[in-house]
């Protein structure tokens, strides 16, 4: 009898009997909505074009006008002063011509009582003088003006060390694409590589161009953006190209540009609502996050921007010219699967 009531209850649950589904069973057979196709590859020669006219823009902009090296790469003193009421940054940069420094840049750090002045090193000074530079600006300040200042931090950074930094980090850059390029070569297919890392290339020398573009500092926290950049657009990239791969093994019927479109449309929303979301928090940084960190914020924002666009239409623009097909991403069968006499 017990035997009877298990087989009974087993016969109940299981679907194919007509017994009841389980919730993921039900969820499975529930109809979906259908996805509205978005053709993204009518548009992909405008967008190639515009994507061309960044890179070469930028590339000429690094060439020419290069970056504005922070003092992270450049080496120099960072001064930062607490005055006793709201201080005045130009009377402040006339304070320090007068006194004979040239190259300095005065900001508010924080509330307008805290100030930051970043000094180059000085042509007329020694090694010795300059990486005492804190403390004559320091007293320049106190001589200029009858306020109380005092002094909250004073850092100096060796021209060697700056240039080792800038070696290092460009080194980090290249290492990381290349380990992305390998990742996705045996994640998914070589050709996916190629988009990827191109799709990467086309981010990072974009952010570059405007930084270039715009005379922005770049210091490390810059750099420590543009390596989350690479780590957000390689995410980005690797959920399209996923979806991509799933469908060329899925849908029988269509091309190579029906299969792109239908995944780009059905990832769009997640791309969408991933940027969005990011960017709320970026903008946050940047407006609430002080100076510090606001090169930080702007690259982060100038990247995702870039990323979100690159890996719906960079990253999928390198497959169709690489002439992606189903046959790259079928499944091998092993030797003897159809043969009858191997099958259990």
């Amino acid at each position: 009898m017990a035997e009877n009531s298990m087989s009974d209850n087993a016969s109940l649950n299981n679907p194919a009997n007509g017994g009841a589904e389980t919730d993921q069973e039900a969820w499975r057979r529930t109809p979906k909505k259908p996805v509205k196709i978005i053709d993204f590859m009518k548009y992909r020669k405008i967008a190639a074009s515009i994507s061309l006219l960044l890179v070469i823009a930028s590339a000429i902009s690094l060439g020419i006008n290069q970056l504005e090296w922070g003092l992270d790469f450049t080496g120099g003193t960072l001064v930062e002063v607490v005055y006793e009421q709201a201080a005045d940054p130009e009377e402040i940069r006339r304070q320090l011509d007068n006194a004979g420094y040239d190259g300095h840049v005065v900001q508010y750090f924080g509330s307008e009582r805290d100030v930051l002045v970043r000094m180059p090193p000085q042509k007329a000074l020694d090694a010795a003088q300059n990486a005492r530079l804190g403390d004559s600006i320091i007293d320049a300040l106190r001589t200029a003006t009858n306020a109380d200042v005092s002094l909250r931090r004073s850092e100096f950074v060796g021209p060697a060390v700056g240039e080792e930094l800038a070696n290092q980090g460009g080194l980090g850059m290249l290492t990381a694409l290349a380990l992305v390029m390998l990742y996705i070569a045996f994640r998914f297919q070589l050709k996916f590589a190629f988009g990827a890392v191109v799709a990467l290339f086309h981010d990072v020398v974009i952010t570059l161009g405007i930084f270039s573009i715009a005379r922005w500092d770049f210091d490390l926290t810059v750099l420590a953006a543009l390596l989350a950049v690479i780590g957000y657009s390689l995410n980005d990239t690797i959920v399209v190209s996923d979806r991509i791969r799933e469908n060329f093994r899925k849908v029988r019927k269509g091309n190579s540009f029906e299969v792109i479109n239908l995944s780009l449309s059905q990832t769009l929303g997640r791309t969408i609502v991933t940027s969005l979301t990011t960017l709320l928090v970026l903008f946050a940084l940047f407006f609430l996050g002080g100076e510090l960190i606001r090169g930080f914020a702007i690259g982060l924002i100038i990247g995702v921007g870039v990323g979100t666009y690159s890996s719906i239409y960079v990253a999928a623009n390198v497959l169709v010219a690489l002439n992606i097909s189903k046959e790259d991403l079928a499944i091998p069968i092993k030797e003897g699967a159809e043969d009858p006499d191997l099958v259990v």
